[in-house]
């Protein structure tokens, strides 16, 4: 498989790469000829991994950007575009940490991790996404993480923000379908500036962000899942998913809640969960459980949904 994925004459924007995973992954899909875009608000930065790209033999561009400055992303895909004709694959990986207790935590500390996180994967996804739908072609990635996925003391601000971008990676999968926009979330175990001071130095070791990047390559190949939310570290990788259950229906009127509460243990069972294909599952599911109809607008997942 690794001999099959192949990245000749595909552009890539890595979005934080002056460092850490992003420079990681930026010289994965270099190494497998993809034309890379380094991005990093520090520009001394980016430009020193694009200059390892090209002393390599490859092709790189190292552009200092604030992934949250609109004209900057615009001017940075303008950039690739002039350069190389097409964006093919965007790597969302920009990100930073507040860490504090929600008890200690003020808005200066919340407002900058989701504006980063997630506004700053909006607007670099928003600017190639026009692109994308004219080429009919696209592979993006989000970066989530175990902390949004499951939570983790002290990390409010970061788990909301990186569990949002879960979200929005579901709902451009169904939106990018028929472009062959492929979008998943990657869920990384890796030391980097931000996890340097909390992990042993033998850890560190293990989970270096090399051992990462063979997964974001699998997830913007031509051969792309869509949809998946992969974790991986340590050369280890595992998939995520979120489901629902089984169920039961205990109706509504007096009592009601009582039977919720009776009923938990049922509602709760996770044999025969299953992973809906899109958000209008749940109320299919839900409807089924009544005995009545299904009725036609939930039936397709596109009905209730705008085609352009």
């Amino acid at each position: 498989m690794q001999a099959r994925i192949q990245f000749k004459d595909r552009t890539a924007i890595v979005t934080g790469a002056g460092g850490g995973l992003g420079r990681a992954h930026a010289l994965a899909l270099a190494g497998l000829g993809a034309r890379v875009v380094v991005n990093d608000v520090d520009e001394a930065a980016a430009r020193q991994v694009a200059g390892e790209i090209t002393a390599a033999g490859g092709e790189a561009i190292g552009i200092g950007a604030s992934v949250v400055d609109e004209q900057q992303v615009a001017a940075m895909v303008q950039r690739a575009l002039s350069a190389w004709g097409r964006i093919d694959i965007l790597v969302n990986n920009a990100g930073i940490l507040r860490d504090r207790s929600f008890a200690k935590m003020d808005l200066a500390d919340f407002r900058p991790v989701v504006e980063v996180h997630l506004m700053g994967a909006f607007i670099c996804t928003k600017a190639v996404w026009d692109v994308m739908r004219r080429q009919g072609y696209g592979r993006v990635v989000m970066t989530t993480s175990s902390s949004g996925l499951y939570g983790n003391f002290g990390q409010a601000n970061y788990a909301a923000a990186k569990m949002a971008l879960v979200g929005l990676m579901q709902t451009l999968a169904v939106e990018g379908a028929k472009y062959d926009i492929r979008v998943n979330c990657l869920a990384p175990t890796a030391a980097t500036q931000m996890t340097g001071n909390v992990l042993s130095s033998d850890a560190l070791a293990r989970l270096a962000p090399e051992f990462v990047s063979p997964g974001l390559v699998a997830l913007v190949g031509e051969a792309a899942p869509t949809r998946a939310i992969l974790c991986g570290g340590a050369g280890h990788f595992e998939r995520a998913n979120i489901t629902l259950t089984r169920g039961a229906h205990v109706g509504g009127g007096p009592g009601a809640a009582g039977r919720v509460m009776a009923l938990w243990d049922a509602i709760a069972d996770r044999a025969g969960e299953m992973v809906p294909d899109y958000g209008f599952a749940q109320a299919e599911h839900e409807l089924a459980s009544t005995g009545g109809e299904t009725p036609d607008i939930l039936a397709s997942p596109r009905a209730a949904a705008p085609q352009s």
